[in-house]
């Protein structure tokens, strides 16, 4: 985690999980992406605090090369208070990303010695016993999200 302690699937048992793969680098789709759902949180919180509060949303990075605890937290500080930034090894970054079919690759250098990551971008909401639920619609942005959140998390 942030603070450089392990995390397991299993430390969010009974909780509702956010889940989203990306990086902090990422120039435009993750901080769209997060926003709109870490939006779409915030306004079912406001309207259902108690369930909102069974929800535990995660950032998992497919950069560890980059995407130090430090910046993963400074990342995910700037969208929601709760959301939790996860960074590990490549091993265990491939394996979460494994484990929740997500598609990652680095791209090619540029001039600048800089790089973008090819992700597929879905946010997945996971239910209490860590089961996958529901795709959370932040293309359609934050009402949608909140929307789809009040119709899963009971």
């Amino acid at each position: 985690g942030e603070d450089n302690s392990p995390v397991s699937w299993s430390d969010f048992d009974g909780k509702y999980r956010i889940v989203y793969f990306g990086y902090a680098f990422c120039p435009d789709v993750c901080p769209t992406d997060v926003q709109r759902a870490m939006a779409g949180l915030k306004q079912f919180e406001a309207s259902e605090p108690e369930l909102g509060a069974r929800i535990q949303p995660l950032f998992v990075t497919i950069d560890p090369a980059r995407d130090t605890p430090e910046v993963v937290a400074e990342f995910t500080d700037a969208f929601h208070p709760r959301l939790i930034g996860l960074t590990g090894s490549p091993e265990e970054v491939k394996a979460a990303a494994d484990k929740f079919a997500v598609y990652y690759a680095r791209g090619a250098d540029s001039e600048a010695g800089g790089y973008l990551m090819d992700h597929s971008n879905i946010t997945y909401l996971f239910g209490p016993a860590g089961d996958p639920i529901a795709m959370l619609p932040t293309d359609e942005g934050p009402d949608a999200v909140a929307a789809e959140l009040a119709k899963w998390v009971r």
